[in-house]
């Protein structure tokens, strides 16, 4: 469909463009920004003044839960939830059932988000057969039906011979690895940030060591092997120290951190709510005001909804028998906002955080919006609000921010020149 936006304020902070202007689609493509080209007649017009046009999320982490766990989410019900978000393309973890190991399970996935054509998806595959962490699964096929990283999950690989022959294949191939740093051992049984409110609650305490000690290992791996390494989800003070230090010698490491762990803190468990159950877990105002600051910086340069959807049992047990996760993606862009209202950063910063940023730490397609790019795009409303929940998108519902009034609105959402989202 060829579509017009009018008068909208075009921001790309990758491409250092800022300014109010008209953009022209056509067969998936931008192939006008001001006048439009000799011939070019839309078959719709979007009246752009007042709204935003920057290029179309990308989210590192989006549980899709298809195939095995369909009543938590399936590709067509959480890649729509993403597009309402304003993402375009994300990137879909391996702990499927079956594993994200095969080529199958691949392409599957990559067939199923096509029909569904919400969003781009990008497979995240098992970096060992079954996620057991003993053979390597077949990576360079992986890569070839698709995958764009490879990763173990939380705690990755505990013999760390294994991880250094896994590490030293992978860089002869020029893979990207994923870390989700966590030490089994340190770990094991906790529920919760091991600090004053996991010992006034009663609930076994995760020490900042599980994560500091696991990440410790995994950069030194990573400089000796030479793999192009992320390190996903960090969340704790001492890890970003570790990571800024790291990236100073001039290692080539990348990181994200969980929307939700710049918004709360280990505070929000007083009730005990299994709705803020995530592993790793909400850890101390320090904590999270460290990561605030190393997203300011640019040491972590992406922000991931890491989106959990759940079913209504899978939450509704004492909190120690609930599963970890929230579902998040649906409110990426305006939760992301609250982080303007709050000063952390300039909305072209936020836009880089949530697009090029991402983009970049995988190697994902994102020419952002200039002639001849392909036509992904979100167009939201900076002055409208967000109810969260007044119309919810994804299968799981546990999300602790439902019913929250939250800044900015989504307009459209623009994937491939379709529009995915329009609201």
């Amino acid at each position: 469909m060829s579509i017009s936006i009018l008068g909208a304020r075009l921001l790309d902070p990758a491409n250092d463009l800022d300014r109010v202007d008209d953009v022209h689609l056509d067969q998936g493509r931008i192939v006008g920004i001001g006048t439009a080209p000799v011939g070019f007649e839309a078959l719709r017009q979007i009246a752009g003044e007042g709204l935003v046009m920057t290029p179309g999320l990308v989210d590192l982490s989006v549980s899709l839960r298809e195939p095995g766990q369909t009543r938590k989410g399936s590709i067509a019900s959480e890649t729509q939830a993403a597009a309402a978000g304003g993402v375009t393309s994300l990137c879909c973890p391996p702990n499927t059932r079956p594993v994200l190991d095969t080529t199958a399970v691949a392409e599957l996935i990559l067939d199923r988000a096509t029909v569904a054509g919400h969003a781009k998806v990008f497979p995240i595959g098992a970096l060992t057969r079954d996620l057991q962490g003993e053979q390597l699964a077949e990576l360079v096929a992986l890569r070839d039906a698709g995958c764009v990283a490879f990763g173990n999950g939380i705690g990755g690989l505990h013999n760390s011979r294994t991880l250094r022959r896994a590490l030293e294949y992978a860089a002869t191939f020029d893979l990207t690895i994923i870390f989700q740093p966590q030490d089994h051992d340190l770990a094991e049984g906790g529920l919760a940030h091991e600090g004053p409110t996991a010992s006034f609650l009663g609930l076994p305490g995760i020490p900042e060591s599980a994560e500091t000690v696991a990440l410790a290992r995994d950069l030194l791996l990573v400089e000796q092997s030479g793999v192009r390494a992320h390190f996903s989800q960090l969340s704790s003070a001492r890890a970003v120290e570790m990571l800024a230090t790291a990236q100073a010698r001039g290692l080539p490491v990348t990181a994200d951190v969980a929307l939700y762990q710049l918004i709360l803190t280990d505070e929000a468990l007083a009730d005990f709510s299994s709705l803020y159950h995530v592993q790793p877990p909400l850890r101390s105002r320090r904590d999270r005001d460290a990561l605030r600051e190393a997203v300011r910086s640019g040491v972590i340069g992406a922000i991931a909804s890491h989106h959990q959807p759940h079913e209504d049992d899978a939450k509704q047990a004492p909190f120690g028998a609930t599963e970890p996760g929230i579902s998040s993606v649906e409110l990426l862009l305006p939760l992301s906002l609250t982080l303007v209202e709050d000063g952390l950063l300039e909305l072209p910063e936020l836009i880089r955080r949530l697009s090029s940023g991402p983009a970049t730490a995988l190697r994902l397609p994102s020419a952002g919006i200039q002639l001849g790019a392909p036509a992904d795009l979100l167009i939201f409303d900076p002055a409208g609000q967000t109810l969260a929940g007044e119309q919810w998108l994804s299968k799981g519902r546990n999300c602790p921010f439902l019913g929250h009034c939250l800044p900015g609105r989504v307009r459209y959402t623009i994937c491939d020149g379709r529009l995915s989202y329009t609201t």
